[in-house]
């Protein structure tokens, strides 16, 4: 019944700490479009591929008490810091979930800048087109982010690094 639910815990139980409500859409959704089972749906959002259902789905996660959602200030906005608790854990072990290799790959991406990941997710969104009508979406879209032709190759070279992480 909380298969989709054990799965996301998987993610929270690899890291350890998830800083960041838009490092973690952009997780599970690279996670997701490199071959991870997660089922939730995403749209193209402000920054990047955003899920209501994944919000929500952390939302219940919390109110069953499986994670910690720790609210702070920082300068003019709130930053959540997630973490699996005991009774999370715990459920975990009884859960199953087979994603091998998960740990690595969120492990490796949650050290990683949210900035980062809202550029990987985006490249990723767009992956049906080729490399330079990716650029100037980007260019386009996240303007405010002032990507550079640079940033755009290193995405391009963190993904295949990713991908062939778990191949």
């Amino acid at each position: 019944m909380l298969k989709e639910h054990a799965k996301l815990m998987g993610a929270f139980a690899a890291c350890g700490e998830i800083t960041g409500r838009k490092k973690l859409q952009k997780m599970i959704y690279i996670a997701k479009k490199i071959s991870f089972p997660f089922q939730e749906k995403f749209e193209f959002h402000f920054y990047g591929p955003y899920s209501e259902e994944l919000t929500l789905r952390v939302e219940e996660l919390c109110n069953m008490g499986f994670i910690d959602e720790i609210r702070e200030k920082k300068g003019g906005y709130y930053q959540y810091r997630y973490t699996l608790t005991e009774e999370g854990e715990a459920f975990l072990k009884h859960a199953e979930v087979d994603m091998p290799q998960l740990k690595e790959t969120v492990t490796k991406m949650n050290s990683q800048s949210a900035r980062f990941l809202e550029l990987v997710s985006t490249v990723l969104y767009f992956d049906s087109l080729a490399r330079e009508e990716v650029a100037e979406k980007i260019f386009t879209l996240k303007r405010k982010q002032r990507y550079t032709e640079e940033e755009i190759n290193e995405a391009y070279a963190y993904i295949e690094q990713l991908k062939k992480q778990i191949n």
